[in-house]
């Protein structure tokens, strides 16, 4: 399986994702911490359809020692006991973010509050910066269908 378009072979797709690359450097070197991010990305990646994300993410948290019990679980967080409530408070907004096409009105005030319990505001405008980030990932390889399976932990670094 062949991606539909080589998106680095065009000279504007290489100058946006050149912006997107920038923009995920500044997120990983915040306080969030880099499990979260890595939680949120796998989470909006799989609600997505994203294939390449998905399997870039897993491996990635798996090779900075994520638990194989915890990635099993994110698609189903809720029933799960291995998170923590800021996760947990994490993943609901990554979803609630993700799916914004399937609420009217948006992220609901309750999510919002939720997640303000357990980060700052610093933190939660890196929560809503990576959720925003992942997803215009998501759509770039969804619609190019990137193949999905051979991505290697560092690959891109």
């Amino acid at each position: 399986m062949n991606a539909r378009l080589n998106v680095f072979g065009s000279a504007t797709a290489t100058k946006v994702l050149n912006g997107f690359i920038a923009a995920g450097k500044a997120v990983s070197e915040s306080a969030l911490p880099a499990a979260t991010q890595e939680l949120v990305k796998i989470r909006a990646s799989q609600i997505n359809g994203c294939g390449f994300c998905t399997d870039m993410h897993t491996k990635e948290a798996a090779a900075a020692g994520e638990t194989s019990s915890r990635l099993h679980l994110i698609a189903v967080w809720r029933e799960a006991t291995v998170f923590t409530d800021a996760e947990r408070a994490a993943l609901e907004l990554a979803e609630q973010g993700t799916r914004t096409a399937d609420a009217a009105g948006g992220v609901p005030d309750e999510v919002w509050a939720n997640a303000a319990k357990h980060y700052d505001e610093e933190q939660l405008a890196v929560l809503v910066s990576l959720i925003a980030l992942i997803n215009a990932f998501n759509r770039v390889n969804v619609i190019v269908r990137q193949p999905a399976g051979d991505y290697r932990p560092g690959q891109f670094a």
